[in-house]
């Protein structure tokens, strides 16, 4: 049986804009009939991945989703002495793995490619290396076998084994997601609202009268629910087995979940939200996400409240139906019950098996 971990999060954002549509106003949705506010997963992801819970406690087991490998591949060459001529074809032979490069800027050389690729750190050391040996005039294997010298199914790479990748150039190196990311919304009424600013110009003369700009910024708030499911079991399998690294990276991510947050328009709305409350769920039975306890938009005078008394009650009305899809659950709800610590000692063991 796979063996599952269920993150349930509500988060309230007072005025903000963290994640915009092409008109720079905050994402929407219409669910149940009702307009709701909205973070895409693409956001709430990436969002995650630069927390420091990623980004400085695992940044040795981080990717990195680039189309300049070329470019560094180059610059690599170069420090070791490589001509220019032969670091660029080097470079260009290595590069073509991850993917279709452009044609060489004009000026600096550089090939970038066509799409992003996301690559471990260990697949970057494997391409230098091979860069390195393509430069030194060591003939390369062709096609698969190429690939073979730095494309890799499985290693340390916590944030491709979490969120999976997909590689335009050889499907046979794709990484399957371990953790499926729903798109955050509001769970009441929320529509985007606009304000018209001025600024004023510090140099203007006394006689001279009106701002120096005008415009308008939108923004919304709420509360968002946010669902996250985990497959432990693929966790593990796509970091090579390696399960402790495996819970190091659940700790992680339950950390992220309590307080990462799109960046979107930060400056003019210091949007710096905690969770205020997350439920944990662990077991082997099929999972479950909670999204339907919203459909019918919360209201009252009390918001937050309202969210958490709904969630729970659409909880024990699936379980009582078919069954209680978790073994174990850990809860942090702000003020009531529970503590951060105790939420992250239990993703982490739930990885361990203690």
């Amino acid at each position: 049986m796979t063996n599952f971990v269920q993150f349930h999060v509500l988060t309230t954002y007072g005025l903000s804009n963290p994640n915009r549509d092409d008109m720079g106003r905050p994402k929407q949705a219409v669910i149940g009939g009702e307009v709701r506010m909205r973070h895409s997963s693409q956001s709430v992801k990436r969002a995650l991945r630069e927390s420091t819970f990623f980004s400085n406690d695992l940044a040795d087991h981080m990717g990195t989703r680039t189309k300049r490998l070329h470019g560094g591949l180059v610059q690599h060459l170069l420090s070791k002495g490589v001509a220019e001529k032969k670091a660029q074809e080097s470079a260009s032979t290595v590069a073509g793995i991850f993917g279709k490069l452009e044609a060489a800027d004009k000026e600096t050389g550089e090939q970038i490619a066509t799409t992003l690729a996301f690559i471990s750190p260990d697949e970057w050391k494997l391409a230098k290396e091979l860069a390195e040996k393509v430069a030194a005039g060591e003939k390369p294997p062709k096609d698969k076998d190429l690939k073979k010298e730095v494309l890799r199914r499985a290693d340390g790479a916590v944030d491709i084994a979490m969120f999976g990748r997909m590689l335009a150039s050889d499907a046979d190196f794709n990484r399957d997601a371990a953790v499926q990311v729903a798109h955050a919304f509001t769970t009441h009424r929320s529509v985007a609202q606009e304000d018209w600013f001025s600024a004023v110009d510090d140099l203007n003369k006394d006689d001279e009268r009106g701002a120096g700009h005008i415009g308008e910024s939108a923004f919304g708030t709420g509360v968002f629910y946010q669902y996250v499911c985990v497959n432990l079991d693929l966790l593990v399998e796509n970091l090579a087995g390696d399960r402790e690294l495996a819970a190091k990276a659940m700790e992680a991510l339950a950390r992220a979940l309590s307080q990462a947050t799109p960046r979107g328009k930060q400056n003019s709305y210091a949007h710096r939200p905690r969770a205020h409350y997350m439920l944990a769920e662990q077991g082997e039975q099929a999972p479950r996400d909670l999204s339907g306890a919203f459909f019918h938009a919360v209201k009252g005078e009390n918001l937050l409240e309202s969210s958490i008394k709904k969630l729970e009650e659409t909880r024990k009305a699936i379980d009582d139906a078919y069954g209680p899809c978790w073994a174990a659950e850990a809860k942090l709800c702000v003020g009531k019950t529970g503590t951060l610590d105790e939420l992250v000692a239990f993703a982490g063991k739930a990885v361990r098996g203690e």
